[in-house]
């Protein structure tokens, strides 16, 4: 490590596995929000057996020139008892969780996210250079419109 850089907490890696219990699609404040891109939004339809012309009118709302997925109530309208009913078409946000930029900081990963989710510390070990491409893509699909 360079002199001046930071030492990442996650520099060892962070173990991760999905336990199915649908934590991360309740609403929890800030976290309410599902961004959309272009091809979530065809994979999600795809899905659903609809265009994504018809998806997109039905599952989402337009703001600040992004796609979000529509609520009905506080919790995500794909969460079924409590697991994700789209799991195998749900979008890269959801696919990328617990890995997200607001996410990786020691603080907020152990107050926030490793408090609350019960597949943080297990399962598959992510290397740091994994979890570094897993935020550079998150970037580029944010990006999309």
């Amino acid at each position: 490590m360079k002199k001046g850089e930071n030492k990442r907490f996650y520099q060892n890696g962070l173990r991760f596995e999905c336990q199915g219990e649908g934590k991360c699609c309740v609403t929890r404040g800030r976290y309410g929000y599902v961004y959309l891109s272009f091809n979530d939004r065809r994979r999600l339809a795809v899905h659903f057996g609809i265009t994504t012309s018809e998806f997109t009118a039905t599952y989402t709302v337009k703001e600040d020139g992004l796609y979000l997925l529509k609520y009905e109530a506080a919790d995500c309208p794909f969460l079924s008892a409590h697991r994700c009913a789209v799991y195998d078409a749900r979008p890269w946000q959801c696919r990328t969780w617990p890995f997200w930029p607001e996410n990786m900081n020691e603080t907020v990963w152990t107050r926030e996210v490793a408090a609350y989710c019960p597949g943080i510390g297990k399962g598959k070990l992510f290397a740091s250079e994994e979890i570094e491409e897993i935020l550079a893509k998150k970037k580029d699909v944010d990006g999309c419109r």
